[in-house]
């Protein structure tokens, strides 16, 4: 075991894990942040997606020692029912949750990039969305869904 200091959405954390713990394990079954999904289990789906220091990572390839010091988003810290994101909102607008699975990867994809580029093009939101997989929407109502919360952010 060793121990590892995290802030986890803007709460800190002392922990005791495996040197081969993943941060999602962590994030799921350690703090019950269950809004990280395990798909793939191989970075491929991007149903794990947080944001790590401002870059979105797949928490299934992070092993817990990787985020000692460090800054982790869930999707339990971007909104709520009573005050949800832009994002969340604009995702709800234009139909892009169906199943709801990759939603949460797919919001703090979106999330992450709006922070960064507040008028992205198509292609960039195209790059940074490309981690993430649904199998239930198509990827239209998706991009219009980012498109839409962009252009919320700036009124």
């Amino acid at each position: 075991m060793m121990e590892i200091k995290l802030v986890v959405n803007k709460k800190p954390y002392t922990l005791n894990v495996e040197p081969s713990e993943r941060l999602l394990d962590v994030l799921r079954t350690r703090l019950g942040l269950m809004g990280t999904k395990e798909g793939c289990g191989e970075g491929e789906c991007g149903a794990c997606t947080v944001i790590m220091d401002g870059i979105t990572v797949n928490s299934c390839l992070v092993l817990a020692p990787q985020a000692d010091g460090r800054e982790i988003t869930t999707i339990e810290g971007v909104g709520n029912r009573r005050s949800p994101h832009p994002v969340q909102k604009a995702f709800v607008e234009v139909g892009a949750v169906q199943c709801g699975f990759c939603t949460p990867g797919m919001v703090l994809s979106a999330k992450n990039l709006l922070d960064k580029k507040l008028r992205p093009s198509d292609d960039e939101i195209g790059v940074a969305m490309s981690g993430n997989l649904c199998r239930c929407t198509g990827y239209d109502k998706i991009l219009r869904a980012v498109k839409l919360a962009a252009e919320e952010g700036k009124g």
